[in-house]
């Protein structure tokens, strides 16, 4: 990790606990945002690795059908899927 990421996660814990609300639901909504990109970014790495929707599933710990549902074909997020 880079020092300016490092120092980016520390503003941002240090906001989520802030007693200012608004601060704190702003720092939320960031992480809520950081967490769906970098699902999406791992769910296309194990799709191009191979994996199934099922084995994917199971490491996040939801239906089969609901990862699919989010990432699979007709939601244009990985294009075509094979």
């Amino acid at each position: 990790m880079s020092e300016t990421d490092r120092a980016a996660t520390e503003r941002l814990t240090a906001a989520a606990s802030s007693t200012d609300p608004a601060v704190g639901l702003r720092a939320v909504r960031a992480l809520r945002e950081l967490a769906e990109r970098l699902e999406a970014v791992q769910v296309r790495h194990a799709r191009n690795l191979g994996w199934t929707w099922q084995e994917i599933a199971v490491q996040l710990g939801v239906t089969r059908q609901a990862v699919h549902k989010k990432f699979g074909a007709g939601r244009g997020l990985f294009g075509k899927e094979k």
